[in-house]
């Protein structure tokens, strides 16, 4: 790798890390955080981490990270797949032990709350996503509608997430949240522009 390269790529990195870190280095001061409980504080910050490992998922599904190769950043994907599960687990378990009610009617899609129905929609495909990928060769799923199906789920967890995100008005500060999220949604972007020029090469090959 030339001189050239890998300042690009640790620019790259280290400006992922920011917009990562920053809304959660932000969320730390914010003025709420004093009217709440250590419980609800860790709900809410495993839901800021899970946000910010959107940003990473479709970057390593594609491999378009410097540093790793495709078969690395698919393994790299598979890893930070089970860390955001583990996040939302966190932070539904989290507002559901200070207030049940609350998370059972968002849960069932009765909440009045906008932001309820796309984190809920989000939460479900992201967790039909994980089942699928643990169980994919046992139900014996062929590799190309595997991937159109973890494709089609991992649209719907980032844009349900954006909206989920973007409707609260929390500890996130707006700017950086505004950041974070215009990000996880140009990374979805470049994924689908990817696999779009992808299949086209793919159709005229087999022409």
């Amino acid at each position: 790798m030339t001189e050239p390269m890998r300042l690009r790529a640790f620019l790259i990195w280290v400006g992922l890390v920011f917009l990562m870190a920053l809304p959660m280095l932000v969320a730390t001061q914010s003025p709420l955080l004093a009217w709440r409980d250590g419980i609800y504080i860790a709900a809410g910050f495993a839901g800021i981490v899970a946000m910010s490992l959107l940003l990473l998922q479709p970057l390593l599904m594609s491999g378009a990270l410097p540093g790793l190769s495709l078969a690395a950043g698919r393994r790299s994907h598979r890893l930070v797949g089970s860390v955001l599960v583990l996040s939302i687990v966190v932070h539904v378990v989290g507002l559901w032990l200070t207030s049940p009610p609350d998370v059972v009617d968002a849960l069932l899609y009765r909440s009045p709350m906008p932001f309820s129905v796309w984190g809920v929609t989000a939460m479900w495909a992201l967790f039909v996503a994980a089942t699928l990928a643990v169980l994919r060769k046992r139900l014996r799923i062929r590799v190309r509608l595997w991937r159109l199906v973890h494709l089609g789920l991992g649209v719907i967890v980032i844009l349900g997430s954006i909206l989920h995100a973007l409707l609260i008005q929390g500890t996130m500060e707006v700017l950086t949240k505004w950041t974070l999220c215009g990000a996880v949604a140009l990374a979805l972007i470049k994924v689908l522009l990817d696999r779009r020029t992808l299949l086209r090469r793919h159709h005229v090959a087999s022409r």
